[in-house]
């Protein structure tokens, strides 16, 4: 049998691993995975870990859900692949169908991609085009929040906050207008989310009052910035985002990735924001909504971004205008990631999946309670199946450890220890594990975070 120090011997020698200091693996070990299955993540010598993060926040029902496999195989023996361009088929279709059904109302068309920064960079350039193509070429800009992130690519780099991923490639970058995060981390001791969250839009009122004329879009994670430290905001600020986009005449991209699919307590974040007037309905409608992530539950790399007919009718002309959308990926709705796709959305409609989510989230939240009186954790908070831990120097103060101190890492190391993967963003641990996760497996990983932060801040 082939042993862990072998695989990793050979993935060092060849395999330049992603968001990673490669010198790092000098005294910390690779975990080389043989097998998967449900919540477990099982080494080449028998060690099982909890995957307490759904690997990057992807495998919503677990690894190799069987129906999900058995949906694959049978797409196997009929269609594996074939181009988009000029070409359709059924998985294509019908995925397309249902996404235009239980999305915001008004979405309607689809593109696809194959991972989530394609997605955003397909937003990106279709608003821009738009205005082109409709006479307003003088909208070339785009405004984000400040530690929101929305992948590596450049474009989607560029819109993105947090500095430690665009600084070193700023010179090949757009320049966004950024404005201060609703992130309710900052709200004084007694003020309430929302209370937070409205005067914070004072800063994208302002924004777009001084920008409208040249900006394409606002782009946003709903609810959650899920790569900026789990950092979370109040639902009235999408409300309050739509209809100012409306008022001053720019689109709104909604970056779901990370959030869609059940992650925050309903299908999708946007179906939370309350309404404005009394009387009308909750949830607003972006112009553009990115999906991927739990969009295949983990099994194959997909991405789609979901766009009204108002944008799709501006690019609807006779060839010789130039104003069709010429943007592709080699693999743009293959036929096995869209059948992925849709045995994913099958399982949330047979399993009654929100449902039983919202017990799950309850015992997040218990059992994290002696976490919330711990010296070295300012905040616990919470979106729906996502729970994030903010461990600092000082909790009276919120005074945080030195980034250099890695005291994240080493909750990190604990929790591998005791069989848990608990990445750490910063020193933010976090808990956003497959929706098939059982109580029991909870309080584990709950007991394993709170013994692992004791351990990384005794010193």
């Amino acid at each position: 049998m082939s042993s862990n120090a072998e695989w990793t011997a050979r993935s060092k020698a060849h395999v330049w691993h992603p968001c990673t200091q490669m010198k790092d693996h000098e005294w910390l070990p690779l975990i080389p995975i043989k097998s998967a299955q449900g919540v477990w993540l099982e080494d080449f010598e028998g060690q099982r870990y909890i995957d307490a993060i759904s690997s990057w926040w992807t495998n919503i029902f677990g690894h190799r859900h069987p129906y999900i496999i058995e949906q694959l195989k049978n797409q196997l023996d009929t269609l594996d692949h074939v181009m988009l361009a000029g070409f359709t088929h059924q998985p294509v279709v019908e995925l397309s169908e249902r996404l235009c059904q239980i999305t915001p109302p008004g979405l309607s068309r689809c593109i696809y991609a194959d991972n989530g920064s394609s997605a955003v960079e397909v937003a990106l350039k279709m608003s821009f085009h738009y205005w082109k193509n409709i006479g307003k070429p003088q909208k070339t800009r785009f405004i984000a929040l400040e530690n929101g992130y929305h992948g590596e690519t450049l474009g989607a780099l560029a819109v993105g906050g947090p500095s430690m991923y665009r600084d070193t490639y700023a010179p090949l970058l757009l320049s966004p207008i950024f404005v201060p995060s609703p992130d309710c981390y900052e709200r004084a001791p007694g003020e309430s989310w929302e209370d937070y969250t409205r005067a914070q839009f004072r800063h994208m009122e302002r924004a777009l009052q001084q920008h409208a004329s040249e900006t394409c879009a606002v782009i946003l994670e709903p609810l959650v910035q899920c790569a900026g430290a789990m950092r979370m905001y109040h639902p009235i600020y999408l409300s309050l985002l739509r209809e100012a986009c409306d008022r001053h005449n720019v689109h709104l991209i909604a970056d779901e990735i990370a959030v869609g699919f059940g992650r925050t307590g309903t299908l999708f974040a946007c179906e939370q924001a309350p309404p404005l007037t009394p009387g009308d309905a909750s949830g607003i409608t972006p112009d553009f909504m990115c999906l991927s992530k739990g969009l295949v539950s983990g099994t194959l790399p997909l991405a789609v971004t979901l766009t009204h007919d108002a944008i799709y009718d501006a690019f609807y002309d006779e060839y010789k205008t130039g104003k069709a959308f010429l943007h592709s990926h080699s693999f743009t709705g293959n036929p096995l990631g869209c059948r992925a796709a849709l045995a994913t959305l099958d399982l949330f409609e047979r399993e009654n999946t929100l449902a039983s989510n919202r017990l799950l989230s309850h015992l997040m939240w218990t059992q994290t309670a002696e976490l919330r009186r711990h010296p070295h954790v300012a905040e616990v908070r919470q979106q729906g199946m996502i729970l994030a831990i903010e461990m600092v120097k000082d909790a009276q103060r919120k005074t945080p450890y030195p980034a250099s101190e890695r005291r994240g890492l080493r909750v990190y190391q604990y929790g591998l220890e005791h069989g848990v993967l608990l990445r750490p963003l910063g020193n933010v641990i976090y808990l956003m594990p497959p929706y098939v996760i059982t109580p029991k497996q909870i309080e584990h990983i709950a007991q394993v975070a709170l013994r692992g932060i004791d351990a990384a801040t005794r010193d």
